[in-house]
Formats: structure tokens, C-alpha cells, sequence
């Protein structure tokens, strides 16, 4: 019977991540940020940028990543409290998530140098260039991602396998988290 809820409640979560709608975050992250606003999805898709345009501004400072808690444990968002995840099968400094796969996860781009906010080490901060010529954030050498259906606040795809691998949330060191 336990082995039945457990099957359950893996279906359940791996249908709420991959849910097009709007529906409430199964996970909801702690982090206190400004009022929480909806995902512009159709925006993100269509510009390959985050669901908040990348989190960079017009001055030409880059997307500022900062550190909050969740129920994980602190992971990473970004300036507008959207969660950041990270691909298992990226390699080191390249990105494979591209296409129909940038559609579900956005890169988080930026247009300068990213910045860290407190609980952010700068130096685990860089970017690559995508195959379209944008700008993608790594940390830890890692290309970060947002979920292009998840509103700010959100982490609702932790540790689940779509898009042909693993998907994780990213702590403060660089280091998935559990």
C-alpha cells in the first residue's frame, strides 16, 4: 500500500511540474521577495529569456542571482525571486538545453557581467555563449535555467526527469541540493 501512495505522489508531482496552467506551486519557496506576480509564459518562450526577461535591467548591469530558502534548503533565484535550476546533462560551460527544451527551461541570460547578491559567491559567476549568440549565466561552471511555467516563489520541479534528464534547484556553493 505505501509503494502505491509513493507511485501516486511521484505522478502527481512530475504532472504539476510539467502542467502548462498556472496552478499553485506543490513547493512553494520561502524566500520573501516583492509581491509575487504571474509567469509570463508566452513571453519567455518566445524570447528564449527568463520568465522575467532574463532579471538583467537597462542600465547594462547584469541579472543579479541572489540566495533564499526553500524547502531544499538555500538555492539560488533570481533578482525577481524566480527559482534557478541546473541540467544534468549539461558539461561543464556548454549548454544542451536548446529549442523545444529552452521553451519548457529558459536560460537565464543576462546582458553584462551577472551579479551576487548576499549569500551569492561571485566567484562561482560566469556566462557562456548559446548556439543563438545570447548570453547564458553559469555557476559553478553550470548553465542556469529557469521552468518557464513556474510564477515567482515558485520550485516545482525539483529532481525530476524531463526533457531527457534531471533537473535541480542550486545552493549557494554550486552544489545541487537533495
Amino acid at each position: 500500500m505505501k509503494g502505491v501512495v509513493l507511485l501516486v505522489a511521484s505522478a502527481l508531482l512530475l504532472a504539476a511540474c510539467g502542467d502548462d496552467g498556472s496552478s499553485e506551486s506543490q513547493s512553494p519557496a520561502t524566500n520573501s521577495a516583492e509581491e509575487a506576480q504571474p509567469a509570463e509564459e508566452d513571453s519567455a518562450a518566445d524570447s528564449q529569456e527568463g520568465p522575467k526577461g532574463g532579471g538583467g535591467d537597462d542600465g547594462g548591469q547584469g541579472t543579479t542571482i541572489v540566495a533564499g530558502d526553500s524547502e531544499f534548503g538555500e538555492m539560488l533565484y533570481d533578482a525577481e525571486d524566480q527559482a534557478i535550476y541546473i541540467f544534468e546533462n549539461d558539461s561543464e560551460g556548454e549548454s544542451v538545453c536548446n529549442d523545444e527544451c529552452a521553451e519548457a527551461w529558459p536560460p537565464v541570460l543576462t546582458e553584462g557581467d551577472p551579479v551576487a547578491a548576499e549569500g551569492v559567491d561571485e566567484s562561482l559567476l560566469g556566462t557562456i555563449e548559446r548556439s543563438e549568440g545570447t548570453t547564458q549565466v553559469t555557476y559553478a561552471d553550470q548553465p542556469l535555467y529557469y521552468y518557464a511555467h513556474e510564477a515567482p516563489g515558485e520550485v516545482r520541479c525539483h529532481n525530476v526527469n524531463l526533457n531527457g534528464g534531471f533537473w535541480w534547484v542550486v545552493g549557494p556553493d554550486g552544489e545541487r541540493l537533495a
